[in-house]
């Protein structure tokens, strides 16, 4: 299988870097390549021509010092003439100034695209918007201990930036590209508008020609931006899958590990279409011990929450969704999953054991469909992304013959290849994931 590039340069590898595995998942559907997603930081083998490895470096949750020492140690490693990416939170979450400046060190330039205009997130005059609004407007943040940036260089603390507006990101190629080159002569790192998916491929064309030491930073639109770009060719049909159909009797277990109001509505929708739920006290996953137990409903759809209604205490969350994620691996049979939130996809799948994923397809935006060694269907979604029908449909598109979840099944966009999804509605536009 090879991949050439639009334009006849020769084939390249990708090495993209995210700080979640939600984000490292939907990163890897964006880009469309053959690869896989490595739970890291630890070192994995460098991508193979015409493949994409993605690592998640799981760094969301660390302090600023330790998150930035494993993004320079992992750049530090990349093999020469990879395209480097990095993933960023469209709502310049995370640790994002440090890791900023530990991804620019040694490299030629920086171009920064935070723009996802799938689900209305926009860059104008160097501002993050949703669907319009200033992001420092919205309460977007409403879960985060700091302000709101209210900027994009805001964000990224003391890197040097320069900004790229919407009128030069739509010039001619060569005018954009001799534009990025000048500014980044002058040792700055580049923040450029987009408004659409057309911007953003406009931006990844100008950079790609400054060389492979021109690195890349952006969210998962910037990352499909590229897989466009580079115009995969494949020798066969379809992206392999790694495993053949899955067992019919294999249970299927959703786990929401996120507080957002949208997952009240997404679990009475599946419990509405015969789906058995538990809700686990928040504060008895907190305490350390045996693993707390609930009944699995072993040929059908189980879904899994957190209930904090008699409360938790501050700062336990890393330790409820440790005790959340102990609770599932103590299933005594193996089962297929649906991961919601960045944090509780990656301690379950740590619990498991779990260090690759095969990427298979995305069933919505963000909500990707990956296969482990051991046989098992993942699929991970940030916590807040999706409407009120998002845990319904991906039930569906991995049992679309179950009695438990009745109705019509179409064929799902994207299911089983890398094909676009269509764009989320208002209600469905990520706002802020807790867990």
């Amino acid at each position: 299988m090879v991949i050439k590039p639009r334009g006849g340069r020769e084939p390249c590898r990708v090495l993209a870097l995210a700080d979640d595995l939600s984000g490292a998942a939907e990163t890897a559907a964006a880009l469309r390549l053959p690869g896989r997603i490595v739970l890291g930081p630890a070192p994995a083998a460098p991508p193979a021509e015409g493949e994409a490895l993605v690592l998640d470096l799981d760094t969301r949750q660390l302090p600023a010092d330790e998150a930035a020492r494993i993004v320079r140690e992992t750049v530090r490693g990349a093999a020469a003439g990879t395209v480097l990416i990095k993933k960023t939170d469209s709502l310049l979450r995370g640790n994002l100034a440090a890791e900023a400046a530990a991804y620019a060190r040694g490299a030629a330039g920086l171009v920064i695209a935070p723009a996802l205009p799938v689900a209305g997130r926009t860059v104008r005059d160097g501002v993050v918007h949703l669907r319009g609004t200033p992001l420092h407007a919205t309460d977007a943040w409403r879960a985060e201990s700091g302000p709101v940036p209210p900027s994009v260089a805001a964000a990224l603390g003391g890197l040097r930036t320069a900004g790229v507006p919407l009128g030069a990101v739509r010039s001619s190629r060569p005018e954009l590209t001799g534009r990025l080159r000048d500014l980044m002569a002058a040792g700055l790192s580049l923040v450029c508008d987009a408004e659409t998916d057309a911007d953003l491929d406009a931006v990844v064309a100008a950079a790609l020609p400054l060389g492979p030491d021109v690195r890349l930073m952006g969210t998962g639109g910037l990352a499909a931006a590229l897989g466009r770009v580079l115009a995969p060719v494949l020798d066969g049909a379809d992206i392999p899958s790694p495993r053949g159909p899955l067992p019919p009797d294999r249970p299927l277990l959703v786990v929401v590990g996120t507080a957002e109001p949208t997952a009240v509505a997404q679990i009475a929708q599946l419990t509405a279409a015969g789906a058995r739920h538990t809700a686990l006290p928040a504060a008895l996953l907190a305490e350390a011990g045996p693993p707390l137990s609930f009944p699995v409903d072993a040929h059908g759809i189980t879904v899994v929450s957190v209930d904090n209604s008699l409360g938790i205490l501050t700062g336990s969350a890393r330790r409820v969704v440790a005790g959340l994620a102990r609770a599932i691996a103590a299933v005594p049979y193996p089962a297929d999953l649906v991961l919601t939130g960045g944090e509780t996809a990656r301690r379950v799948l740590d619990a498991l054991g779990v260090t690759l994923l095969h990427p298979v397809g995305q069933i919505h935006h963000g909500a990707v469909h990956c296969r482990t060694d051991d046989g098992r269907s993942v699929v991970t979604r940030p916590g807040s992304y999706g409407d009120t029908g998002s845990l319904l449909r991906i039930a569906r598109a991995l049992r679309p013959v179950h009695p438990d979840v009745p109705g019509d099944h179409p064929a799902v966009p994207g299911e089983g290849s890398f094909a676009p999804v269509p764009p989320p509605s208002v209600s469905s536009a990520p706002q802020g994931e807790v867990l």
